[in-house]
């Protein structure tokens, strides 16, 4: 009794090395592209700005309101590019470390599950970036009076850009836990299909919640998770 209680004990405390040994190699590919992106901040900024200086009217320029400000909101920037482009390695690390304790065809199921999530992700920032802020900045400028001139300061920017690629990475991923509720066992099909009413409220509730406060961002989010829901409904199929 006291050996299985010993080698059990032994079993968690080498998985617990795993992790931290996985945790510890995403932390250090992390801090390298941290690093290796600061040279280049000025040019990251410049690539993520570049949907509202396109529109800007002219005479109109970005602003810092604040002394810190041109350093830190470039390095800030760098650092959540960093860590959209360490996620798929993260999720890497993750499929290793599960890989291990799983049936060759739990294998075969969350493999391709997993890279989906990835996939998915990427395609919500993308969406948010080149389809959604462009449209929103345009009509924001083009609503603003003829006696303003339009002057947005880099780091209100900057944190209306990264909430909104961010609210969409996370939204776009909808298909798949819809998938896996499904899939589990946990919902059926017909029990989701039947809340459809109140799911779609919960979409607008949460547009309204993960958005910068202005209604078109609500309403960009809340339809794409909408529309992605019932591609989830389509993909999957009641536990058998």
């Amino acid at each position: 009794m006291k050996n299985q209680k010993k080698m059990s004990n032994e079993s968690i405390s080498s998985h617990l090395i795993e992790l931290r040994s996985r945790l510890i190699r995403v932390i250090i590919c992390l801090g390298i592209l941290s690093i290796a992106g600061i040279p280049f901040a000025s040019e990251i900024y410049s690539f993520v700005a570049s949907p509202l200086l396109n529109i800007l009217p002219e005479g109109s320029s970005m602003i810092a309101t604040q002394v810190t400000s041109p350093f830190m909101a470039p390095i800030k920037l760098v650092l959540f590019v960093a860590l959209l482009v360490t996620m798929p390695y993260l999720f890497y690390e993750v499929w290793m470390f599960m890989s291990p304790g799983l049936y060759k065809n739990e294998k075969t199921f969350i493999a391709p599950l997993m890279a989906s999530t990835s996939i998915l992700f990427a395609a919500g920032v993308a969406f948010a970036y080149f389809i959604v802020c462009p449209i929103i900045f345009k009509f924001f400028i083009a609503s603003a009076p003829n006696s303003i001139q339009v002057m947005t300061d880099i780091s209100q920017y900057l944190n209306f850009v990264i909430k909104l690629v961010f609210a969409f990475g996370i939204a776009f991923e909808i298909p798949i836990a819809t998938f896996l509720l499904i899939k589990s066992g946990i919902m059926k099909k017909d029990a989701l299909v039947n809340s459809r009413p109140y799911l779609v409220i919960l979409f607008f509730v949460m547009g309204m919640l993960l958005t910068p406060p202005d209604i078109f961002s609500q309403l960009f989010l809340a339809i794409p998770m909408w529309i992605l829901f019932e591609l989830g409904l389509l993909i999957s199929r009641d536990k058998s």
